[in-house]
């Protein structure tokens, strides 16, 4: 009996594995060649315009990229506007941006190449490109996704993580997409640019769990700063750089601010300072505080990894006219 339990297990592992090779083996760097050959040049054009306008708009693609292959896989979804759609999820409603960007690149690509070019390539080429553009690395995006015909608003509020999550939950919430331990410190590494609302870390300012104190590991100087920017009561909509001294930078200096006190959700700071961390994400946080070319090394991988969550390809799905729409 036991012989059959390990073979049941094996077969279903290796039933798995081969899935995600099929998924995988079917986007490639070179999707595009002949349907669309001057797809990349096209994208990094809009986004690099979209960023001189904006800087903040680098941060705000990477994570449209994010939050909306953790929920149905990369497919757009996050794009469609749906009453019941993901973009109204509490995650993403009034805080997921750049949805006039995607719509700018899509507009650029199908001047050139008409219904071709899924959206759910264009957004993550568009994450790609934020990265470089903000002083991060670069690598070829696999591409050969296609557009999803549903959007999921209650899979977005009950897969995303959230700042306001214990460590364990959000480790468990990436290993439910098939990503580990090293894609939850290197992609939370993507808070090195970018702002955040006051109602996303206020909790933190003053009475922390209950306690009737600020969060104990909160360094004092960035704490005062906090509280004066978003007091009680105060508007929730405000905003602070994540990554504190390093705000439009793409580089380590995050992971020296989690070292410091100085990570600005709770979510950052808890990869260092948790007791939970100890024994799974601290180690990391350390190493890429020193080692730059081992953050971006690994944040390249775990990007990868994360644009392969479930494409929809061959003739799966569709290739959307208009991003925020299904064809009809």
């Amino acid at each position: 009996m036991k012989k059959s339990n390990s073979f049941y297990c094996y077969s279903l592992i290796l039933a798995l594995f081969t899935l995600f090779l099929v998924a995988r083996s079917q986007l490639t760097t070179d999707f595009y060649k002949t349907t669309c050959p001057n797809l990349l040049t096209i994208v990094r054009k809009v986004v690099q315009n979209a960023i001189k306008t904006e800087m903040r708009m680098a941060a705000s693609l990477i994570r449209l990229h994010f939050h909306d292959c953790f929920v149905n896989g990369c497919d757009a979804s996050i794009l469609l506007d749906l009453s019941d759609g993901e973009k109204f999820a509490a995650p993403n409603l009034n805080s997921v941006r750049g949805f006039e960007v995607v719509d700018n690149i899509k507009s650029s690509v199908e001047n050139t190449c008409s219904g071709v070019v899924s959206c759910a390539d264009i957004i993550a080429i568009a994450a790609r490109d934020s990265v470089l553009l903000s002083g991060g690395p670069t690598w070829k995006v696999l591409l050969g996704r296609r557009d999803g015909l549903v959007a999921n608003q209650s899979g977005a509020n009950n897969s995303l993580p959230s700042p306001f999550e214990t460590l364990d939950i959000i480790i468990k919430k990436f290993a439910d997409v098939g990503l580990n331990v090293k894609d939850v410190v290197s992609l939370s590494g993507a808070h090195t640019i970018g702002l955040a609302r006051c109602a996303l870390f206020s909790n933190r300012l003053f009475n922390f769990s209950g306690t009737g104190n600020p969060d104990s590991t909160l360094e004092t100087n960035m704490l005062s700063d906090l509280q004066n920017l978003c007091p009680v009561n105060g508007d929730g909509n405000k905003t602070a750089v994540l990554d504190r001294n390093s705000t439009d930078l793409f580089d380590n200096h995050y992971f020296q601010n989690l070292l410091n006190g100085k990570g600005l959700l709770g979510s950052d700071q808890i990869l260092f300072s948790s007791d939970g961390a100890k024994t799974t994400t601290q180690s990391l946080v350390q190493s890429y505080s020193t080692n730059s070319a081992l953050f971006f090394a690994d944040f390249v991988n775990s990007m990868i990894n994360m644009g392969n969550i479930s494409p929809l390809t061959g003739s799966n799905g569709e290739i959307r006219k208009n991003c925020r729409v299904v064809n009809s």
